[in-house]
């Protein structure tokens, strides 16, 4: 009897120490999707918060193949797109975000609706004394397997035409 009642006191506290580390765990992840939101909300609104959360080495990959930018590249490149009311809006479709055991990585992967059309991106954001900092970021145009053939050409026809 004895056995039983210690083995199910045990069990208690483990499963209350799981469920707490789950609620933490899932409480930190939505503060961390609310920073992406944010992030993005602050291009959609031409906010200058937006490289703010740009870690100052931090990585922009963009959608055209010569669109690899640090932090302060990709702020002189935006500049005109961030004296318009709006540089540009992307709204998250779905995110998945992975912390690590001591929470000071996290990277994620989300879809996007922009005005390119559905958008994939990922990125490794530190946590840092000063909050969260994107460190990478890397954004591309979703193409649908059928239709890759098809764009390759049209990117190949482009080069040709294109003198060096």
């Amino acid at each position: 009897m004895n056995r039983i009642v210690l083995t199910t006191c045990l069990s208690l506290v483990f499963a209350g120490t799981f469920a707490q580390s789950s609620d933490v765990d899932a409480d930190y992840k939505r503060q961390i999707g609310a920073f992406l939101d944010q992030w993005h909300d602050d291009a959609a609104h031409s906010r200058p918060s937006y490289f703010d959360k740009i870690a100052m080495d931090g990585i922009y990959i963009g959608t055209d193949k010569t669109e690899r930018w640090t932090r302060e590249e990709f702020q002189v490149w935006a500049k005109k797109y961030f004296a318009t009311p709006s540089a540009w809006t992307l709204k998250p479709v779905s995110r998945h975000i992975y912390v690590s055991d001591d929470k000071k990585f996290i990277w994620f992967d989300e879809q996007l609706n922009t005005g390119m059309g559905l958008c994939q991106a990922s990125g490794v954001i530190r946590n840092t004394p000063r909050g969260f900092k994107i460190e990478h970021y890397q954004l591309s145009v979703a193409i649908p397997n059928e239709l890759v053939d098809q764009i390759h050409d049209l990117i190949r026809n482009a080069e040709l035409r294109t003198p060096k």
